[in-house]
């Protein structure tokens, strides 16, 4: 099973930004690794507004529709419960190998991973997450309709969380533009690496209230695990991924990619013929 996000722009008027978040003491709270291991740095007070217009139009909804007034009551909920958080940590790539990296001990296979990270020294492992406050504010919603707001308001703060991270990280360290990769969003790293993700962050659950299911699931459902990286070439897995018709897409797929720059048969990669 593929993880499927979904990455809502939070408005076009780049409302996020407007919040002028300060780092590091609005939003980050630090949590110290006894021994050789690097830090790992948990947000945990990202405030959390959302853009009324902007959610509108991605729930299709018009001006004057007589389902404003519900929508406005269930955000005013959500933005009084919510609180979206990540935890992220530096770590060294320790080795590289043809189809494999060791980040401070744990080995993680991925030939994309391994090219993407080709000129890197370190990168940063993470868990976002929408929080669990909101997921359980969302099982008290008796109608299906405000569910599937909920929904939608829910990865709405995972974005938020999101950024908060690549706004620490951008200030902290500066390290200019950053990628990302999940595991699970191509054949090439499966959901199960999530739990050396996990393993180098640490108390994941107890920090930011993420856990991992016996099938490597996350709970919240909306959080998500991955590498972040430095690079000049953006890579978003979207450009890998020749699923059609999907509301999450960022980027065009260019099949060209595999063959070009990870050097691995189209064919093969979505299991076409035999390796």
């Amino acid at each position: 099973m593929k993880a499927k996000i979904l990455y809502l722009r939070p408005s076009e008027s780049d409302w996020y930004n407007q919040n002028s978040l300060s780092f590091p003491s609005q939003i980050c709270a630090m949590s110290r690794v006894p021994s050789a291991r690097s830090e790992v740095k948990v947000l945990s007070q990202i405030p959390f507004r959302i853009n009324r217009e902007s959610l509108c139009q991605t729930l299709r909804l018009k001006p004057g529709s007589h389902y404003l007034a519900e929508l406005d009551h269930l955000i005013d909920q959500a933005e009084q419960v919510a609180k979206p958080k990540a935890m992220v940590r530096r770590v060294l790539i320790a080795e590289k190998g043809e189809n494999w990296v060791r980040l401070d001990g744990r080995r993680l296979v991925s030939r994309i991973l391994r090219v993407n990270l080709e000129e890197a020294t370190h990168a940063f492992v993470f868990v976002a997450t929408a929080g669990l406050e909101l997921a359980t504010w969302s099982t008290t919603l008796p109608d299906l309709l405000h569910r599937f707001w909920a929904d939608v308001i829910q990865e709405v703060a995972l974005e938020t969380a999101r950024q908060a991270m690549h706004q620490y990280l951008t200030q902290r360290f500066h390290c200019g533009p950053l990628s990302e990769m999940h595991p699970g969003s191509l054949d090439d790293w499966p959901l199960s690496a999530q739990e050396d993700l996990f393993s180098l962050l640490g108390d994941v659950k107890g920090k930011i209230g993420v856990s991992l299911t016996e099938s490597k699931l996350m709970y919240p459902v909306k959080s998500v695990s991955g590498v972040v990286f430095p690079t000049q070439t953006q890579f978003i897995s979207c450009q890998l991924c020749p699923r059609e018709k999907c509301r999450a897409r960022q980027a065009p797929f260019d099949a060209k990619l595999f063959q070009e720059r990870y050097g691995i048969p189209i064919q093969s990669s979505f299991g076409l013929t035999k390796p």
